[in-house]
């Protein structure tokens, strides 16, 4: 679990950072961007590389020289270069994104069962909730001490992660093979990279509309053309087959669809809770006040980790994904009616964590109740993915949301434009319940759990 916190914060510290890293490498805010989302990219390519890798027999080198990359990549972030080696750090950081399904994996494979799932269902949990404490503690070390004292704190935290893998993390059980699909991960390397562009690049969908429904139609044939590659492998990336089973495809949709809802609600109530004083609504928060906005977030969704496994004894995973997609709609609702008031974001932020910490510990028992031991790596490595390319979108509409609600020669969007985004969210949380509920009728038999 301490690696899973480790590498969701050091994904988080680079949201806080963009202004300070445009001002401090004088580049444009869209450049800057591309230190946040070249991290995600390298995290999306290499989670289900290193799932494959992680359920064969070297996993523990595996995770060891993932970490040393990770340790690289942040000490590139802190030594005085230029900008382009920057991203060159990020991308490295991210690649550590895709240790969280392998510490899975080692859960799996060398605790009890019942131990196992809690422990899985926090791991889950964790890597969404680190985020309340990288964004923080980046935001307050950029405002004492720069742009590189914030990236430092990268280099501390995963330095001490490497330390901790090397005296903790044991082998894999023997007998195993895993060998990568370099084609397969090529292509599934192209097809995100056009998915996080478009969803990072909002001034294209509203400038250049036919430019990125066509990249978005190339990134859709791409993958097409992975999945091919991948039903065709004697070694794929990710077990496609697998992934079709209707228990994981729908855990896998719900997760989708979720996961836009989720990274939405969390974008909208940190953008509003900065939004200057003088457009007539919001509080003009620091960043750094702005992320203790996330604190009730970190808290409640550790606290629903912790409920998550008692509670899955009476009541099925499915049913619990649909009873958190409900809680998120809840906030949602609270965001739509009542934010004139700064407590009120801390509730809707809380009440957000705790649906969030619910659906992420539930969501694993779902695909691992159909899963064989050996390719739990794998199967999460493809579920981590595609929660991060909802988040990804979440956060893109958002901004094209309040994009479009903002008038002729004004800074920021109208406030109406976040109760419309807030009513999408509701949609889109209403359909993960949905989802959840008709996976709930299956009630699939355990593979080898």
């Amino acid at each position: 679990m301490c690696i899973a916190l480790v590498v969701a914060a050091v994904g988080s510290i680079g949201a806080p950072l963009i202004t300070s890293v445009a001002t401090t490498f004088h580049v444009s805010l869209g450049s800057a961007q591309w230190t946040l989302t070249v991290a995600l990219l390298s995290g999306a390519v290499a989670t289900p590389v290193l799932g494959r890798l992680g359920a064969g027999p070297h996993r523990r080198a595996t995770i060891l020289v993932t970490l040393a990359v990770v340790v690289a990549g942040s000490a590139l972030t802190v030594l005085p270069l230029p900008f382009a080696w920057l991203l060159a750090g990020r991308a490295a950081q991210g690649v550590g994104l895709g240790l969280t399904a392998l510490m899975m994996g080692v859960a799996r494979d060398h605790l009890p069962e019942e131990r196992g799932a809690a422990v899985i269902a926090l791991i889950s949990v964790v890597s969404i909730m680190g985020v309340g404490v990288g964004y923080p503690l980046a935001a307050l070390l950029a405002e004492l001490g720069g742009v590189r004292a914030a990236y430092g704190l990268g280099l501390v935290v995963t330095a001490a992660a490497l330390l901790t893998a090397w005296r903790s993390i044991p082998e894999a059980p023997e007998g195993r093979s895993a060998r990568v699909d370099v084609a397969g991960a090529a292509v599934l390397a192209a097809a995100l990279f056009l998915v996080l562009f478009l969803a990072g690049e909002r001034s294209l969908w509203s400038r250049h509309l036919a430019v990125a429904a066509g990249l978005a139609v190339v990134a859709g044939v791409l993958l097409r053309v992975w999945a091919v590659v991948e039903l065709r492998s004697t070694t794929p990336l990710v077990d496609v087959r697998a992934v079709r089973h209707p228990a994981v495809a729908g855990a896998n949709l719900a997760t989708f669809v979720g996961g836009v809802g989720m990274y939405l609600l969390l974008t909208l109530i940190t953008r509003y809770a900065q939004t200057p004083q003088g457009a007539g609504y919001g509080f003009g928060l620091t960043t750094f006040v702005a992320g203790l906005v996330l604190i009730p977030f970190s808290v409640l969704g550790f606290v629903a980790g912790k409920l998550t496994p008692r509670v899955r004894k009476r009541i099925a995973d499915p049913l619990l994904l649909a009873g958190s997609a409900v809680v998120v709609g809840g906030g949602f609702a609270l965001f739509a009616a009542a934010r004139s008031d700064l407590a009120e974001l801390f509730v809707a932020m809380g009440v957000l964590g705790f649906g969030v910490g619910g659906f992420s510990a539930a969501m694993p028992g779902v695909i691992l109740a159909v899963t064989p031991k050996s390719e739990t790596s794998s199967a999460m490595s493809f579920n981590f993915v595609v929660r991060s390319v909802g988040y990804s979108l979440g956060s893109a509409i958002g901004g094209l949301t309040l994009a479009a609600g903002t008038g002729p020669g004004r800074l920021v969007p109208d406030d109406s434009a976040y109760t419309t985004a807030a009513l999408a969210g509701i949609g889109a949380m209403a359909i993960t319940a949905l989802t959840s509920l008709a996976l709930a009728r299956r009630r699939p038999s355990r593979t080898n759990p």
